[in-house]
């Protein structure tokens, strides 16, 4: 009797033993579990995520209207320019004379001297509408004056705008000493009434990822550039590979910020093949362009070009541009310069 009453007491031991065992187990391949499921969870708060890329030359989420500002770029006034390098756009193109002029496009920027300021002349409307921006100039041609009210465009002029002063401690001419900020611009747009807000595209596909040419179809090395706009007006651009920009010179000499006395750099450069011409009975030489419609171009970045094709349906409407195969293309995260150059301008060399 002794004996199966051990027996029995021995029999719930083993039980209780074996239960405490797969207990154990359970808890032990359970915590295991648990702690490959959060590990592996994209969703798990404790794990460190990759931060989200960001635009840095723009802020996509922002719809803030842009400023278009007429920048003069005569020889003598070239030294004293400022302000291009906080631009996100800058459109170069030919004026009478044979020389050149820029159209810097800015956008949530707080650059405090922007210059010297120069004249409209009317296929710049063209670039500043497709942008919708707010255009500034001091002066205009006659053509620019016509359009200027026909097409609606929202500007300030420094013939009648206190939004600009003078430098004159500058040895230059009175009227390449006009300068301006973003401050005062705004300033003066709210004063005028303008819409400060836009829903408009951007000109230009920007990628947060680094785009590299090398391997697109007719890319070419391109680690110098020379666009030819006249016999007195050269621009040319010199790869750094270092830094993964283009650094600026016109007529062989280094394009300087004359605040910051750094290069003016660029990031992305697209060259669109304009023809021009003399406008009929205009004294003064001014120039016209065949800009709507279509034609050849580069883009060029990274130390390669590759031939694209731009068009524009309307003044208002954006310039697409696309490679050969008609594919829209994507620009890298930084600054562009488009040059609406001359036909058979272009030399890209090695």
């Amino acid at each position: 009797m002794k004996k199966k009453k051990m027996s029995f007491v021995y029999y719930i031991l083993l039980l209780v033993a074996v239960l405490l065992l797969g207990y154990s187990v359970y808890n032990y391949l359970s915590s295991k579990d648990k702690t490959k499921t959060t590990n592996n969870d994209p969703k798990n708060n404790t794990k460190e995520e990759e931060p989200v890329k960001k635009l840095q030359i723009i802020d996509l989420e922002s719809d803030s209207r842009p400023y278009a500002v007429m920048v003069n770029n005569l020889s003598l006034a070239r030294p004293y320019q400022s302000g291009l390098q906080d631009a996100y756009i800058v459109y170069e193109i030919i004026v009478e004379g044979g020389i050149t002029r820029y159209m810097a496009v800015f956008k949530d920027q707080e650059t405090a001297r922007i210059g010297s300021v120069r004249s409209s002349r009317h296929y710049f409307l063209d670039y500043a509408l497709e942008n919708d921006a707010i255009y500034v100039h001091f002066g205009w041609s006659p053509q620019a004056q016509s359009d200027m009210s026909t097409l609606k465009v929202n500007n300030i002029n420094g013939l009648y705008d206190n939004a600009f002063w003078r430098d004159t401690t500058l040895p230059v001419d009175y009227e390449h000493t006009a300068f301006t900020s973003i401050e005062k611009i705004e300033s003066m747009a709210n004063r005028k009434g303008y819409r400060m807000t836009t829903s408009k595209d951007l000109v230009l596909n920007y990628s947060v990822d680094e785009i590299n040419l090398d391997k697109e179809e007719n890319a070419t090395l391109a680690n110098r550039v020379n666009i030819v706009y006249s016999t007195n007006t050269t621009t040319t651009y010199a790869y750094n590979s270092e830094t993964k920009v283009y650094g600026r010179s016109v007529n062989n000499a280094i394009q300087k910020d004359y605040v910051t006395k750094k290069q003016i750099t660029a990031k992305n450069i697209i060259i669109a093949l304009v023809a021009n011409g003399y406008i009929a009975d205009d004294a003064k030489g001014r120039q016209e362009l065949e800009n709507i419609g279509t034609g050849d171009g580069y883009y060029i970045t990274n130390g390669y070009a590759m031939p694209i094709k731009w068009k524009k349906e309307s003044r208002s409407s954006q310039t697409i541009y696309t490679k050969i195969n008609g594919e829209e293309i994507d620009v890298n995260d930084g600054n562009t310069f488009i040059q609406i150059a001359p036909k058979a301008s272009t030399t890209i060399t090695e």
